[in-house]
């Protein structure tokens, strides 16, 4: 076989023990959030189609799913041990959490995302929430846009990695009063626990992306 045939045989070997790892992550969080039932639980403590456990879950699974492909991206294209490791463990932790969540819905009986198509509205149905934020029909807040993704794939070497980390810094900021809203705010004490996770994880990472910015004579984006 020639070398560009060997090449084109491990590229593809390996494009498909991603997939299928990335599957088995996604069923892993799944299968988990089916089975995650508080004692005694019964359809009485299901969460409403307007509660915070819901409105969170749909809207922080879509935050992922964009977390997540943008990891996959920087997984495969830089050549910096760090990042890859970074994009690694941002893509694999989310996957896992966006399964999650995706089956608790599913035990409730709810759709994966809202049917109007409005994001964060839960996060004023509560009498506890004051602001006046609104819900959105557009990118919720740290979302890349189309065109800053599609920037993001066009770029190489270390303009890649400072705008995969810029990218994904300003991410896991826009979705950090999500998960401190629905870890104040959620009904089910799961639900809560997930989202003080994130944002204890998000938080660090944060500060490791910060780090990794300034090393590379950058500053995170305005």
């Amino acid at each position: 076989m020639s070398d560009t045939g060997q090449q084109r045989s491990v590229t593809t070997t390996r494009a498909v023990v991603v997939t299928v790892a990335v599957l088995a992550v996604l069923l892993l969080g799944a299968a988990v959030g089916l089975l995650i039932k508080l004692p005694g639980a019964d359809s009485s403590a299901t969460p409403g189609r307007d509660s915070v456990d819901v409105g969170f879950t749909q809207d922080m699974a879509v935050h992922h799913l964009q977390g997540i492909t943008m990891a996959n991206t920087a997984r495969d294209k830089t050549a910096d041990p760090a990042i890859r490791q970074l994009a690694f463990d941002i893509e694999s932790t989310q996957l896992e959490q966006v399964g999650r969540m995706k089956g608790w819905l599913t035990l409730w009986g709810m759709p994966e995302q809202s049917v109007d198509g409005t994001h964060m509205k839960w996060m004023d149905s509560s009498s506890h929430h004051s602001s006046s934020t609104g819900g959105t029909t557009g990118l919720m807040p740290g979302m890349a846009t189309s065109e800053e993704l599609a920037k993001l794939r066009s770029l190489a070497g270390t303009e890649f990695d400072v705008y995969f980390l810029q990218l994904m810094l300003r991410h896991h900021q826009g979705g950090a009063p999500m998960a401190e809203y629905g870890a104040k705010h959620a009904g089910a004490p799961v639900v809560r626990t997930l989202a003080e996770n994130m944002l204890k994880s998000q938080s660090s990472e944060g500060e490791y992306m910060k780090q990794l910015i300034a090393e590379r004579g950058a500053t995170p984006l305005p």
